[in-house]
Parts: structure tokens; C-alpha cells; sequence
């Protein structure tokens, strides 16, 4: 009797503590491929209790005609999320990532001027510290909406994937922080609402032309970077609403993005200042031909000759790239893999901590195939067990294997960990054409001695290789 007399409020505090263990737990289970899908469904059952005893009875005070339009865009969101996020390939992923990021951000912006505006239309003046988190999350989440849209259209290929430099950019980025940062003390001593419009037209521009110098193979970094500053845009929109939820919600994606980014930024070998202001990439320095590297030429052969070379090997590595998911071929290389097991190969796939274009690309990407979890080893599990692989077959990949990150001092990749595939008794290349990674550089691997190369869609090599191997 005495759970049944607690006020409403009570409830609601309850439920939403739940929810919030129920986001941790989330958090959880998306750390391990094997449990990431069962940590997906227990977030958004989460998400869905949250929403749920929000709009329970008393916990909204405003109109009925608002509550519709509320349920109305909850129904159209729906409408549009779900057929996009089921009909989205794997390429595109990271796009799909991107484009819900900036929704985010630009949700969180709107509710703290809504708000603001709210707070301004009953008469009352704001609180400094209330105008400070209202700018704040307009701030935030306006950088990362427009950040989030640019590298939308960048992974998307709507505008050129290279970093973009224009004479005078850092001297203008400086001149917009400043103007941000005046607007924004302007704001909180005077409580105009004239000057959160500024900051948030000012933001918008901030978010552009901090995206543009970043190319292509650096894009992933920054989509997890914005999206750690989304989460502290939905915190800071839950200070401005009261709502305990939010901030722990926003703080707890704001944290986990800010420890992606630095562990992106670490496998990639460099720091997140090069990764954001370098503007990497914007030089190809690559020959596109047959010859380079010192006078080399590549070594191409057949798929009925790699296909004896990998039914008489004892053990061959995987090593999956971006083109794996281009060449939508997932379900091909495990069919390879199965008839070299049903051979007595071992086999297992070497997975780099940045290959394509998000982490855990291709785990998600080889899990969809059904792939076992224990045939995905990571790096540093895969690198020792290279030097007694008889074939390290590269699918797709190429800057992450690239051996001038260990010996090319100079490099503009020198430093960065890469799968050690050039320590095989054998490399076999399935590339499309001669078109360097993202890096914009050579490879030595190719034009190695060991190194052979088959040309064509990897789909498509991919069956002949199955199909050598079952005449070898």
C-alpha cells in the first residue's frame, strides 16, 4: 500500500534510474561483438521506458495541441528512422552514423533556445547560469549538427572526400571563435536572446569550416568526436529542462565518444590536433601505374593460381578492408574461409582497429556473413601470428597494412600500428585498380617480391578463389 500512495514524481525518479542503469548496460554490451547486439536492444528498450514516463499523466505541463505536435514528429521520426536504418548497406554506415548524429545536436540547440525563449516569454529574466547552459547546448550542438551534415556529404561523395584549404583559413576559424566567444559574453551578461541567435548562426558556420579541411580517411574520427560533442549538448539541454535523465544520458555518450576518439586517434598513430588541423590527405603523392618504388613492377597472377597457393597452405590470414564492404563480398570470403577449414587451413581474419570507415566495421560488417566471433582477432592478437602464415590474403585493405608507417621515417603515416602482413611467407592483394588508400601514398607491399595481385571487383574474385579451391 504505501508503493501504491507515492506521488507520481517518485515514479518517474525510479523509472528513470532504471533506465539509466539500462544505458550503462547498453554501453556494455557494445564494447564485444558478441554481445553488441543484445547491448542495442536493451538501450533502446531503455530509451523507449524513458520516453514513455515522460509523457506519463503531470509530467508534461504544456498544452494539448503541443503534446500532439510532440507525438506527430515522434510518429514522422519513426516513419523515416526505421525503412533507412533497415534498407542502410554497410558502406554507408558511417554516413547513417553521421546524419543521426547532427539530428541530435540540432534537437539539443533548438530545446535550449526554445527554452530560453520560453523562459523570456513569461516575464521573467533567466538566471545567469540558466542563459550559460542554454548557450552552451545552442553552441555545441549547432557545431555538431553542421560538422555532422559536412561529413555526411564528404562519406557520401556529394562533395570532394579530400580535405578542402582555402589562403586565410585558420586566421577566419580564429575570427569566428572569437566572434562565438564575444556573442556568447554578451549573451550571459545581458540575457538577449538577439546574441543566442548570433552564437547559434555563428556556430553553424564554426561547424562548416571546421569540417572542411578534414579529408576522407580522417572523417571517422571526427564523426566520433561530434558525437561526443552531441552528448554534452544533450547534458547541457538537460540542465536547461531539469531533467535528471538527459544529463546522465548526454554525459554518458559525451564520455564514451571523447574515449573512441582517442582511441581512433591512437591506432591511427597520431594525435587528435594533426587529425583535425593537418588537413591529411590533400596531397596524393601515389603512382597509379604498374611501375614505382624504386623501378618495381607488380606481380599479378590468376585466381586458379592462388587458389592451389591457399588449398596447400597451412595457415592464411584475412586481412579485411574498406573494399571488402564496397565489393558487399562478406558472404564470399566466408565461404573461402569455410572450404580452406574444411581443407585443414587455418584461418582467421586480422582486423585492424580503424579498417573501413568506423571501428568495428568489419566486425560488423564479417558478423553479418555469420562469421564465429573467435576467426576475428584484432591487431595486436593478430601481428605475432603472422611471421608462421603461409598467405596473408588482403581484401580491400591497403594504408592499414602499408609497411612505410614502420620504416619510412617521414611518412605521412609513420607511426601508426598497422597488421603486419608483410611478415607472411606470402601477400595476395585483391584490388580493384592501382588507387592508393586514403593516405594518398605507395605502397612498398605491392610491388614486394612476395606480393601478388589480383585485379577486379573482390566480389567477383573472390567466387573464382572459391571455386579454385574446390578443383585444387
Amino acid at each position: 500500500m504505501l508503493a501504491v500512495s507515492l506521488p507520481l514524481s517518485t515514479w518517474r525518479s525510479g523509472i528513470y534510474l532504471i533506465a539509466i542503469i539500462g544505458f550503462v548496460v547498453a554501453l556494455k554490451g557494445l564494447s564485444s561483438p558478441r554481445h553488441a547486439r543484445l547491448g542495442n536492444l536493451v538501450g533502446a528498450a531503455a530509451a523507449l521506458l524513458a520516453i514513455g514516463i515522460t509523457f506519463s499523466a503531470g509530467s508534461v505541463n504544456h498544452s494539448a495541441r503541443n503534446l500532439g505536435l510532440a507525438l506527430a514528429a515522434m510518429a514522422l521520426g519513426t516513419a523515416v528512422a526505421v525503412p533507412v536504418a533497415r534498407l542502410v548497406k554497410m558502406t554507408a554506415m558511417p554516413q547513417m552514423v553521421a546524419i543521426f548524429n547532427g539530428v541530435g545536436g540540432g534537437a539539443a540547440a533548438l530545446i535550449s533556445v526554445g527554452e530560453l525563449l520560453h523562459v523570456h516569454a513569461t516575464g521573467v529574466s533567466p538566471a545567469t547560469y540558466e542563459v550559460v547552459e542554454a548557450v552552451l547546448g545552442v553552441l555545441i550542438g549547432s557545431v555538431s549538427f553542421a560538422g555532422s551534415a559536412i561529413a555526411f556529404a564528404k562519406l557520401q561523395e556529394l562533395m570532394p572526400t579530400r580535405p578542402i584549404v582555402y589562403p586565410g583559413q585558420q586566421p577566419i576559424n580564429a575570427a569566428v571563435g572569437a566572434g562565438i566567444l564575444a556573442l556568447f559574453m554578451a549573451a550571459v551578461v545581458t540575457g538577449s536572446t538577439a546574441f543566442v541567435f548570433g552564437v547559434l548562426g555563428l556556430s553553424l558556420v564554426l561547424g562548416v569550416i571546421f569540417t572542411l579541411p578534414i579529408g576522407g580517411a580522417d572523417v571517422p574520427v571526427l564523426i566520433s568526436l561530434l558525437n561526443s560533442f552531441t552528448g554534452l549538448a544533450v547534458a547541457a539541454s538537460g540542465f536547461t529542462l531539469g531533467n535528471s535523465l538527459l544529463i546522465v544520458a548526454g554525459t554518458l555518450v559525451g564520455a564514451s565518444g571523447m574515449l573512441l576518439t582517442r582511441l581512433m586517434s591512437k591506432a591511427m598513430g597520431r594525435s587528435l590536433p594533426n587529425i583535425l588541423f593537418s588537413a591529411f590527405g590533400a596531397v596524393v603523392t601515389a603512382t597509379t601505374s604498374l611501375e614505382g618504388m624504386d623501378g618495381k613492377s607488380v606481380k599479378t597472377s590468376t585466381p586458379e593460381d592462388v587458389g592451389v597457393l591457399l588449398a596447400y597452405a597451412r595457415k592464411v590470414v584475412i586481412v579485411p578492408g574498406y573494399g571488402l564492404a564496397v565489393a558487399q563480398a562478406q558472404h564470399v570470403v566466408k565461404e573461402l574461409a569455410d572450404s580452406l577449414a574444411a581443407r585443414g587451413v587455418d584461418v582467421f581474419y586480422a582486423i585492424h582497429p580503424v579498417a573501413g570507415r568506423m571501428p568495428g566495421h568489419m566486425n560488423v560488417l564479417l558478423a553479418e556473413a555469420n562469421v564465429p566471433y573467435d576467426e576475428l582477432k584484432e591487431m595486436d592478437e593478430a601481428n605475432p601470428e603472422m611471421p608462421t602464415a603461409d598467405v596473408a590474403l588482403v581484401v580491400g585493405a591497403n594504408d592499414t597494412v602499408n609497411p612505410a608507417a614502420v620504416d619510412t621515417p617521414g611518412s605521412p603515416i609513420y607511426g601508426m600500428p598497422i597488421v603486419h602482413a608483410d611478415q607472411a611467407q606470402h601477400v595476395v592483394f585483391l584490388k580493384r585498380s592501382m588507387r592508393p588508400g586514403f593516405a594518398g601514398i605507395d605502397n612498398a607491399l605491392l610491388f614486394d617480391d612476395r606480393t601478388v595481385l589480383l585485379f577486379g571487383d573482390a566480389k567477383d574474385t573472390l567466387q573464382k578463389l572459391v571455386a579454385a579451391v574446390a578443383a585444387a
